[in-house]
Parts: C-alpha cells; structure tokens; sequence
C-alpha cells in the first residue's frame, strides 16, 4: 500500500526540528525524557557520529522535534566551531497542565542540580515559571499559565 503525499510530505512549508550538537547524547536523552514530557522518536548511528529525535508522539500528522547529535571527534564537521548553547535568556518553553504539576517538576530538577532559576510567578502574560539547563548548559523554561497553547488554539478556531 503506498503513503500519500501527505504523511510523506507536510502539505506546505512546515518548522520541524530544533538541532543541538551534545557531547554525551545518551546523557542528553535520559535528562530530556526523564524531565520533559518529551520521549525518543528516532535514534541513529552513522559514520558521523549518533542523532537523536525527541517529541511528542502523539502528534505524528505535524512533528516537530528536537534533534540531538553528537559526532565522532574526527568526523565532527564543526569541531573548530565552540559548542554553542541556548542561554541565559534564549531558551526552550514548556507548558504544563497545572500548578502542582509545575511545582512536582522544579523540585526532580532541582533534585538533579539542573535549576538554575527557582519557581517564579512573573506579571501577565507570562505567568509562573522556573528555569532549568541540560546536561550541555542548554536552558529550559517550564511553565503554567503562560497562555501559548491557550492562545494558539483560540487562534487556530478563528
């Protein structure tokens, strides 16, 4: 049986994945799948080194993901680049469902030592939110009451 186009092809110009260069990606995995609500989707060895895919999987109609890579030092093709980090301020944003959710997910993080900005509640529109790094330095805002879901899909309706 053949695919369609569309499950071959987004219908349009889609944004997909964010990549990051990690130097331990198994490290890099177990710290996402652990403390976001994101789970492997793809893991792969090639002659360059390892690349994983990390997402929801239960959106598989319009992905994204967070591609992972860690290269084999003499196949590293920006091994003479720094390993560039997103931070302080540059960050990615996850949304919990509630509160208490919210305050379950900064104290495993500060178990782990990966906070870096305790439990905050910030003036509309942003809501409460705390601040955690990955195992490369990468930064992480976990958030409630932010609106972003909310407000992308009051806007979807319209």
């Amino acid at each position: 049986m053949s695919k369609s186009n569309y499950e071959i092809h987004p219908p349009e110009a889609r944004w997909t994945h964010v990549a990051l260069r990690v130097k331990e990606i198994q490290a890099t995995i177990d710290w996402y799948t652990s403390n976001t609500p994101l789970s492997l989707v793809h893991f792969r060895e090639d002659e360059t080194g390892f690349a994983a895919w990390l997402g929801h999987d239960d959106n598989p109609k319009s992905p994204f993901v967070l591609v992972v890579s860690q290269f084999f030092p003499d196949k590293d093709p920006f091994a003479d680049a720094p390993n560039t980090v997103l931070g302080p301020f540059a960050h990615f944003g996850i949304e919990v469902s509630s509160l208490e959710e919210l305050k379950k997910a900064e104290k495993e993080i500060e178990k782990i030592g990966s906070l870096v900005m305790p439990l905050t509640e910030m003036p509309p529109p942003i809501g409460w939110i705390f601040m955690a790094k990955d195992p490369d330095g990468n930064t992480l805002e976990f958030s409630f009451d932010q609106g972003v879901y909310a407000t992308y899909q009051a806007l979807s309706k319209k």
